[in-house]
């Protein structure tokens, strides 16, 4: 008799679903974040967490920069990659390994940067909280995902109801007393799509400064 497996929804956020993936080619581009780029390049280096480092560009980038960067992931086979590829680059980086569901602020940090974490609600809510209280007194805080105006891209997990999110709905989780500014915006941009054919993204980016 054989056994056929199905996947689940809930699979796709595990740590074995995630090990696998990482345990084969490489998943991404290996070129960091677009926003991450305009938005930290005009910030002067300092402590970066990096939630949700996948193969770590954003965080190795950032690292590059001069950022002392801790990098989480779910994923320990995606962790040892990140850590082999800092030490040989001679980067300061250290990678810590977390469940987005279960994850919860600890020290602070200079830039908070989350770039397409995409999570069922009441998980999405709840980690953006404990995002935004890992920022430090005068820190950024960075949340980028998938707008649901982006029909283009299809995240993870797309059997839950739509886990796309708008930079307004992250805003509506944050304290605007303890925040200088709070930016929500819809940026779009060009990119190549997995058949080769130029296409539009639009973006949810949520960038806030918090007071000094």
């Amino acid at each position: 008799m054989t056994h056929q497996h199905t996947e689940r929804p809930e699979d796709h956020f595990t740590r074995e679903f995630w090990d696998e993936r990482y345990s084969g080619e490489q998943v991404w581009s290996g070129n960091p974040n677009p926003h991450l780029v305009t938005y930290a390049s005009q910030l002067r280096p300092g402590t970066a967490l990096d939630f949700g480092s996948g193969e770590g560009a954003d965080a190795i980038w950032l690292a590059q920069q001069g950022w002392r960067v801790t990098a989480i992931d779910i994923s320990p086979v995606a962790l040892e990659g990140v850590s082999a590829r800092a030490a040989q680059l001679g980067l300061d980086l250290t990678g810590q390994q977390a469940d987005a569901f279960e994850w919860s602020a600890g020290p602070t940090y200079d830039l908070v940067s989350a770039q397409f974490m995409h999570l069922p609600r009441p998980a999405f809510t709840r980690l953006h909280q404990e995002l935004a209280a890992s920022v430090a007194p005068g820190g950024t805080l960075l949340i980028v995902g998938h707008h649901p105006d982006d029909l283009g891209h299809a995240p993870e997990g797309t059997a839950f109801e739509d886990i796309r999110f708008t930079g307004d709905e992250v805003a509506s989780t944050l304290d605007p007393a303890e925040w200088a500014t709070i930016d929500a915006l819809r940026p779009e941009r060009e990119w190549i799509d997995r058949d080769g054919h130029a296409a539009v993204a639009v973006d949810a980016v949520l960038r806030a400064v918090r007071v000094g």
